[in-house]
């Protein structure tokens, strides 16, 4: 009996997303349940769980564009387009992620509350290395979630509340962990729903490209990681965590979600749908 999906479209969004995640599930779960069995190392087992996930989950986006939507190019639809333009404002986004970094932790620096210190391991290695991270994360993160998630939501919604639900759902994405971890990590909520609504305009400001938005996400993760990876920042506790961020992550301090306030103001600012 042949179904057709295309009905699927004009279902309620819960159904839609519903329906996607599921049959994604049911082609994870037969690979994932092998390699946890399987692979002794764990922190192997998560990256080839998370991998095989992800090339499943573009895999079934084809699909799902084609048959639910009629659209055979739809990642270019969400804004992912391998084009001279999208490769320019990619890497504009990656520097000014990577600079708001520098700028955070340089200031904090002037201000006598970190102090620099010498990388402990081969500072290029871990410039390479985050770099591909970060790129990683940026293009998996933002086609998920300005990509796909934010085209479902608009279906729905008015822009402004599809862009909301998104960066909150994005936000409560980074706390699908153990309930200690989560209580651990909390009070990075706020500047990750910053972060969020960030990238929305973002895109926006590119008239739905999705470039600057993987490569800012991009940016900031590689900042960050090259930072704390290497080593390069003691905190001097002139000034209580809360301020510079609790466990060392500037996103869970005053100072990380005054400077995300101010990267989402100068982003809405160029947006054109959100002003």
């Amino acid at each position: 009996m042949k179904i057709n999906l295309a009905k699927l479209a004009q279902r309620p969004v819960l159904v839609r997303l519903g329906c996607f995640i599921l049959v994604l599930l049911l082609l994870w779960l037969p690979l994932a349940v092998p390699i946890y069995r399987l692979v002794p190392d764990t922190n192997l087992a998560s990256i080839l769980t998370i991998v095989a996930l992800y090339v499943e989950f573009i895999f079934l986006l084809t699909l799902w564009g084609k048959q639910v939507y009629q659209r055979s190019q739809i990642f270019s639809y969400y804004g992912l387009e391998f084009t001279r333009l999208n490769g320019v404002y990619a890497l504009r986004g990656l520097a000014i992620g990577l600079l708001s970094v520098l700028v955070l932790f340089s200031l904090q620096g002037l201000l006598g509350w970190l102090v620099w210190q010498q990388p402990k391991v081969f500072l290029l290695k871990i410039v390479l290395e985050g770099l591909l991270v970060s790129l990683g994360v940026g293009f998996a993160e933002e086609l998920l979630f300005r990509g796909w998630l934010l085209d479902e939501l608009q279906r729905d919604y008015k822009p402004a509340i599809a862009m909301w639900i998104n960066s909150i759902l994005f936000a409560i994405a980074h706390f699908i962990k153990p309930l200690e971890a989560i209580i651990h990590t909390l009070p990075q909520f706020p500047a990750l729903v910053l972060l969020g609504l960030t990238q929305v305009w973002g895109k926006d400001s590119c008239r739905g490209r999705l470039g600057l938005p993987i490569g800012l996400h991009g940016g900031l993760v590689w900042g960050y990681y090259i930072i704390n990876v290497g080593e390069l920042t003691k905190y001097s506790g002139v000034v209580p965590d809360w301020v510079t961020g609790v466990n060392n992550n500037p996103l869970q301090g005053i100072m990380g979600v005054l400077f995300m306030s101010g990267l989402a103001w100068w982003m809405r600012s160029r947006s054109t749908k959100f002003n």
